[in-house]
């Protein structure tokens, strides 16, 4: 009989925070700048320079802590990490080992099985290291020291996983916690939020964990799953062949499906870290949390259960709207200003999100204004435009953001409500249709669809169709 085995996951997930400059420095952290330009003595660690907190970066770190859960460490304070690569100008990174900002903490996924705690051992603050470019052509490397001091947390979770979903699950519950709190935009893609996967895997009902090894390069939830799967096969194999598992880093290529050894798995004492000898420690008052925790916005999961609650709104429907920050601001706007939750929903829920599908685009990345999309609403209900018109001028207000009734004059859209006009049109294509008058009295119901086609088109799709639809049934009457 084969055995079974479990897998254990712990991450250490890092996220670059949105501030405007550096964590010790004033250079900015904007993304995509030309290489080396946003750089000082400090960055480029310059021998005498000398560091200071920012103090925006420390309370970003108290929100996600506080969200999470966690506890605040009231006397916090930063530690050296000694290691060489290329793109570490200082030789040392500036971490926290000894007293990291929160610790403790917890968020609750939710997967198929039910609900589950994640716990989370610790957050802590740190600088980022440089980029390093490979010029193939000039067999080389380049350093870009741009992302050098660019603000990071480290959130690392206890080995509480035993699942690529329940992983998935709990990157997501991060991913959105954080961007709610506008604390990140969480683009993995960019690097903005980098997970590395500590997996072990050991015979099911054994208490000790097995040895674990570490995963970097990991850039999207897909190639998350892929390499723990691909991880969790490899080890077994390994047990089951009687060889050891070998604690190290290793590399991910998604395009292979494979990883590859870059590394013995380093400890805590191979850093030699020692306390940062240029930042005094930092003192955190109960009035600092309270007043941090006083700014704390509503969470994705709150706003889950209110707008089931006071909008009623599906549960389904709710966790589309929620997912993103930026699409839950403008419900919320819209909805505000013209009374009609449900409609506002379903302009986003349909046609707003097939448009981000066909661009390729994020919610985030949405240039509606909320006064526009509740006009189109109100327009709407009035019988001022049909729903075919309206959905030609909502494209208008995807791509350009453009005012609906302004639109609307400048291109006569306006649905037409003169019932004599509509209806000498109604009998002219009635007379010019003998044959599905003729249909439609012997009880073909589908021809009744296609006089009223031939009447939205004779009025350029800007008839009233209740209207359409009840002249006509009186008329074939």
């Amino acid at each position: 009989m084969s055995r079974q085995y479990e897998t254990v996951i712990g991450l250490e997930v890092h996220v670059e925070l949105a501030t405007q400059t550096k964590i010790f420095c004033a250079c900015s952290t904007a993304f995509g700048g030309e290489p080396n330009t946003h750089t000082c003595p400090v960055c480029t660690g310059m021998p005498g320079a000398l560091p200071v907190l920012n103090k925006k970066v420390v309370e970003y770190a108290m929100a996600v802590g506080l969200a999470t859960n966690c506890k605040i460490t009231r006397h916090c304070k930063f530690d050296r990490k000694n290691y060489f690569y290329p793109d570490n100008p200082q030789n040392y990174q500036i971490s926290q080992l000894y007293a990291p900002i929160c610790r403790n903490g917890y968020v609750e996924i939710e997967t198929e099985s039910g609900s589950k705690k994640i716990g989370i051992h610790e957050i802590h603050m740190e600088e980022d290291a440089g980029k390093l470019i490979h010029d193939e052509w000039e067999d080389c490397s380049l350093v870009d020291y741009n992302r050098s001091g660019v603000p990071l947390i480290e959130i690392v979770s206890e080995p509480d996983m035993r699942s690529a979903e329940e992983v998935i699950a709990y990157l997501d519950k991060l991913r959105l916690i954080i961007q709610y709190l506008g604390a990140s935009d969480c683009r993995l893609q960019e690097g903005s939020m980098r997970a590395d996967v500590n997996l072990s895997v050991r015979e099911a009902g054994a208490r000790e964990f097995g040895t674990r090894t570490e995963m970097k390069n990991l850039n999207s939830f897909k190639a998350i799953a892929r390499a723990i799967e691909g991880e969790r096969a490899r080890q077994i194999e390994l047990l089951e062949e009687g060889k050891q598992v070998v604690q190290e880093t290793r590399r991910w290529d998604d395009n292979k499906e494979a990883s590859h050894a870059m590394r013995s798995k380093e400890d805590a004492r191979d850093y030699r870290y020692f306390p940062e000898p240029d930042l005094p420690p930092v003192d955190i008052s109960e009035e600092w949390i309270e007043e941090v925790r006083s700014r704390q916005p509503e969470l994705r999961t709150e706003k889950l259960l209110r707008y089931q609650k006071e909008f009623g709104i599906p549960q389904y429907d709710a966790e589309l709207l929620t997912e993103s920050r930026k699409m839950a601001e403008l419900f919320e706007a819209a909805a505000a200003i013209c009374g009609n939750p449900k409609k506002v929903s379903n302009w986003l829920m349909v046609d707003t999100m097939r448009l981000l599908k066909e661009n390729g685009q994020e919610p985030e990345e949405l240039n509606i204004s909320p006064e526009y999309l509740a006009k189109l609403v109100e327009l709407t209900d009035s019988g001022a435009i049909n729903s075919s018109v309206a959905r030609k001028v909502f494209r208008h207000i995807f791509y350009e953001n453009m005012d609906p009734e302004k639109y609307i004059e400048e291109k006569g859209l306006k649905t037409v409500n003169d019932e004599s006009a509509l209806r000498e049109t109604i009998k002219r294509i009635l007379e010019e249709n003998p044959k599905s008058v003729s249909d439609y009295r012997n009880g073909k119901e589908k021809a009744l669809g296609f006089l009223v086609g031939q009447t939205m088109k004779e009025m350029k799709g800007k008839a009233n169709p209740e209207m359409v639809n009840r002249i006509l049934k009186e008329l074939l009457q």
